[in-house]
């Protein structure tokens, strides 16, 4: 689409990766604006999450996302942080080709101690350790698929995250 604007970096990753706080991070090193799909669905919704899923469904919220996206990826001349679960569409892993996307890898062990037990996260609301160990597994091929770098998070603070996608973006 001509006149459309692309983000300098998108991020993905499971839940607990850091994706907003890194992507926030990120923005602010390279002086870029910082975009979060899940927060775009919530105000175009008009509802959190979890109320989406609780009153609509997982199919609904997943329709959400795929336009989340792809107006993100239009519109967003920053850093776009895409939800979790974002590259299970071949729609959206489609629409990643030609991007700089960075899947930031975290093992399970940090990825608990950062989403906590699942509060606001609705995958993770009944057994938060097992679901995310599941969700982890069977995502992880795809945000590889989807890749251009893959920067690894676990015991490393935001900022040494960010020093580390900037340094890649600049190759």
């Amino acid at each position: 689409m001509s006149g459309s604007t692309r983000p300098v970096c998108v991020l993905v990753g499971a839940p607990g990766s850091g994706k907003t706080t890194v992507g926030r991070a990120l923005a602010d090193a390279l002086g870029v604006e910082f975009r979060d799909t899940d927060a775009d669905i919530e105000r175009l919704a008009g509802k959190p999450i979890p109320e989406i899923f609780i009153d609509e469904g997982e199919a609904h919220f997943r329709t959400l996302e795929r336009a989340a996206v792809a107006a993100g990826l239009a519109s967003c001349s920053g850093v776009l942080a895409l939800g979790g679960g974002a590259v299970l569409a071949e729609e959206n892993r489609a629409a990643l080709v030609g991007h700089p996307v960075v899947h930031l890898s975290v093992e399970l062990p940090d990825a608990v101690k950062r989403v906590g037990l699942g509060a606001g996260r609705p995958l993770l609301a009944l057994n938060p350790r097992a679901t995310l160990k599941h969700l982890m597994e069977q995502r992880r091929p795809l945000y590889a698929e989807v890749a251009t770098a893959t920067v690894v998070t676990d015991g490393r603070s935001p900022e040494e995250i960010a020093a580390e996608i900037v340094a890649l973006l600049k190759r």
